[in-house]
């Protein structure tokens, strides 16, 4: 089971963004678990050497429990709008994204987010995230596309959502490391493995020969 968390970069309960993100805890594939981060707008503002509180201790465990991050945001004065910077202000302080595997999902038209993409990748490369390009998609939506139980309707959300997610959790099956077979730990732990000969007797291989 691959763990994702969900976090939209936007305060609105009506937002674009916040839609395709519940959209995508909808349609996740049966093998990758979904967690909507639903705080951000109760998260306290980022004083360097300030000991986080409650709600920051909140999000830093939903960071470290999910095997992936997913971001959705709007472009506010051509950058981050300033509570999702705050929340990442507080994951670059502890430390959080370090290694984390991450990636974006746009649901505006090219050029109109250019800004806070650019300002969101530039901060996770400065937290030690790991962008997983392949996941990452750009699916104009229109905002009638979002029905009363604010899911998006549209059927190339559903699928694109899909495909990225699956993506992503090949992308962490590759990345982690596999068992060590057991014939190698046998021959790290006997490097001088007895044999049977031509002759009949043992024969002992030196080190470093198999």
């Amino acid at each position: 089971m691959t763990r994702v968390l969900l976090i939209s970069g936007s305060t609105r309960e009506g937002s674009l963004h916040t839609a395709a993100l519940r959209t995508a805890a909808r349609f996740a594939p049966p093998e990758i678990a979904t967690t909507r981060y639903e705080d951000l707008r109760h998260l306290p503002a980022f004083v360097p050497g300030e000991l986080p509180m409650g709600p920051v201790a909140e999000l830093r465990s939903l960071v470290d429990a999910a095997d992936a991050v997913l971001f959705s945001t709007p472009e506010y004065a051509g950058s981050l709008p300033g509570s999702l910077k705050n929340l990442l202000d507080w994951l670059v302080d502890g430390g959080d994204l370090g290694g984390k595997p991450v990636a974006w999902l746009s649901v505006v038209r090219p050029g109109l987010d250019d800004g806070a993409r650019a300002a969101l990748e530039s901060v996770l490369d400065h937290a030690g995230a790991r962008l997983l390009r392949s996941a990452c998609v750009r699916i104009p939506l229109e905002m009638a596309s979002i029905d009363g139980a604010g899911i998006v309707t549209d059927d190339r959300l559903h699928m694109a959502l899909q495909d990225m997610l699956q993506a992503l959790a090949r992308t962490l099956a590759d990345s982690r490391p596999r068992p060590q077979p057991s014939w190698q730990a046998h021959s790290s732990v006997y490097p001088i493995v007895p044999d049977q000969g031509p002759t009949g007797r043992p024969v002992i291989w030196p080190d470093g020969f198999s």
